[in-house]
């Protein structure tokens, strides 16, 4: 196993994931992060610009594609965050230092319509021939003046920044073979950028020959504490390669909260919790003001009903009826209801992993990574327990307290090891997953109608069905189309574009392709299951607008209640979760009027209390 890291735990996740359960105070200090910076430094040499194979897209076409693709899913997913263009090793310059054959495109700033187009300016043929008109090419160039350049881009910027990350395109692995002094120069000035906390990542591509990183990259690029040098050795000469391997970089890893994780009464770790997954929405809209097009700030005051007063927080408090009595409770006291005990991780037991069924999922899981700021040796106590668990193939059992008002939860951690893919890129970290676990309340029990049988004929049919129509699922094959459409129209707009990309729907079956597959395997399940005269389409049609379609439906049941349950629904406090038309009957055995549930409610409640 590699070594663990701390580059997780360098990130926070203010206020971007919310607990499911609701609100509640987080543990420990989460102040605000600042905001992730990002700098595309290119080799614009003429190597850049031939391209191996005429089908295959150029280095420098594949650089600007990749940038391309980060800005936009930049203004859809973090359009706070900044980005900036630098070229080296063109014929003019233009930089605040005034270095010659350094070309700052794009300073740090938030993505935006403008950018995207200029970028588009320099793709294909045209592209290139625009590049060489206006910016030209240059072998004279100075990597260590580049590298000064971007230091001075984020120095220059008063926000607050997070994490600042150079990214380097090139597919020259030895820049400066024949001149020492740059070489020592460039060396000195990454060691610079390494200590300031400035992270340099070496996005090489392919050319004739190999890459090789050792040559010189290997004293300048910063390796993370969990990366090997091996993850540079592989030159990316596909535009997929290279937008994966940006991906890996550019991703936010932010911490959803540090905690403690206790094995016992004298040990204790702690943890990082992070979420490897979460639902993609469509950003809330906003509104605006209809005279200014500014954006309208909404505020919500209490007035009392009686005096038309102002209320301040102080003046209210919290009420709940049980059994036909108002209990009111300060805000304070509601706090310390929910209140349980102090957020973190108790280690119960252990499990062995095939106790865990696919019904236990509730919601999505949360994944357990070391964390070294809070306790020192986490990491190896962390390590030794995933090691003996995925040797003895169990998973850990625990209390979960995720923050100090949320009621604890039990979950199961299921140990995963790394994996990583031929280019060396991670697509498996190594942790737990932290499985949530359903309470007694949660489980339902439902009476299952009885089934019928098939018989062994109609099951190997079925068999052999499966067997045609079976692939391999990955979840990330598969785009949600209604929020890429909805992308695609807001790119048109922001570009100037005639009409929005054409959105692939993948999940859409291919009829054609499954049709080819089963030929007449399905006509025979079709006659083993069903009879002769079988016709589903005509029997769909008969029931939906056919003569006997009134006859075939089920007679609504009604439901009445008596008196005395009512009355204890109300001693209770369970009446609301009787549905509407039960209460209407209620009120109408006892002469009560009503249309909406809650006038049902209080009438109801204010008859019981008086009889």
């Amino acid at each position: 196993m590699t070594d663990w890291g701390s580059y997780y735990g360098s990130r926070f996740e203010e206020d971007e994931e919310q607990d499911q359960e609701g609100g509640g105070e987080a543990e420990g200090e989460f102040k605000y992060a600042g905001r992730d910076s990002i700098i595309f430094l290119i080799d614009a040499s003429k190597a850049m610009f031939e391209s191996t194979d005429e089908e295959e897209l150029s280095p420098f076409d594949m650089t600007i594609a990749c940038v391309r693709n980060v800005y936009t899913s930049k203004i859809i997913s973090s359009d706070k965050d900044l980005l900036a263009v630098v070229f080296f090793g063109t014929g003019k310059h233009k930089n605040s230092v005034d270095f010659k054959h350094v070309y700052v495109l794009h300073d740090l700033d938030t993505p935006g319509a403008k950018r995207v187009l200029e970028l588009d300016t320099f793709k294909g043929e045209r592209g290139h021939e625009y590049f060489r008109e206006t910016i030209g090419h240059s072998l004279d160039f100075s990597l260590g003046e580049a590298l000064w350049v971007c230091s001075n881009l984020f120095s220059d910027v008063k926000l607050k920044l997070s994490h600042k990350r150079i990214m380097l395109f090139t597919n020259e692995d030895d820049p400066h073979a024949g001149d020492n002094t740059k070489a020592r120069m460039a060396r000195t000035k990454a060691d610079d950028l390494r200590d300031t906390g400035i992270i340099l990542d070496l996005m090489n591509l392919k050319k004739p020959g190999g890459f090789d990183v050792s040559l010189f990259f290997r004293d300048i690029i910063t390796l993370g504490s969990d990366e090997d040098i091996e993850f540079h050795t592989e030159a990316s000469g596909k535009l997929d390669d290279l937008l994966r391997k940006v991906r890996a970089k550019e991703h936010k890893k932010r911490t959803l909260t540090r905690l403690k994780f206790k094995m016992g009464e004298s040990v204790t770790f702690s943890v990082g919790v992070y979420t490897l997954v979460r639902s993609a929405t469509k950003p809330f809209p906003v509104k605006l003001y209809r005279e200014t097009n500014e954006q309208i700030k909404t505020k919500t005051r209490w007035f009392s009903p009686e005096t038309g007063s102002l209320l301040l927080p102080s003046d209210m408090k919290k009420t709940q009826t049980y059994g036909s009595r108002q209990i009111v409770m300060e805000n304070e006291e509601v706090e310390e209801v929910k209140r349980f005990e102090d957020p973190g991780f108790v280690l119960i037991g252990f499990k062995p992993l095939s106790m865990l069924k696919l019904h236990h999922h509730i919601r999505p899981a949360q994944f357990l990574y070391p964390e070294e700021s809070i306790i020192s040796g986490s990491t190896t106590l962390f390590s030794a327990l995933l090691t003996k668990c995925l040797e003895k193939r169990v998973m850990a059992v625990c209390r979960y307290t995720a923050r100090r008002n949320v009621a604890p939860r039990f979950v199961a951690l299921l140990p995963q090891d790394e994996e990583l893919d031929e280019q060396k890129v991670q697509i498996a970290p190594h942790g737990f997953h932290v499985i949530f676990l359903p309470y007694a309340d949660d489980i339902r029990k439902l009476d299952y109608p009885e089934k019928v049988q098939a018989n062994q004929d109609q099951i190997d049919k079925m068999k052999e069905i499966i067997n045609k129509l079976k692939f391999k699922y990955r979840s990330e094959s598969f785009e949600n189309p209604s929020l890429q459409q909805h992308f695609r129209n807001l790119e048109a707009l922001a570009l100037d574009m005639m009409e929005p990309e054409n959105v692939e729907d993948l999940t859409m079956p291919k009829v054609d392709m499954i049709d080819r597959r089963l030929g007449s395997i399905v006509e025979e399940f079709k006659e083993l299951v069903y009879p002769p005269d079988y016709n589903p389409e005509g029997s769909a049609k008969r029931k939906q607008g056919g003569s006997d379609a009134s006859a075939g439906k089920k007679p609504k049941m009604e439901v009445s209640l008596s008196k005395e349950d009512l009355r204890n629904y109300v001693n209770n406090g369970t009446l609301g979760k009787l549905t509407v038309p039960v209460l209407k009957d209620a009120c109408k055995q006892f002469g009560l009027r009503g249309s909406k549930k809650q006038e049902l409610l209080d009438a109801l409640t204010d008859y019981f209390k008086k009889h």
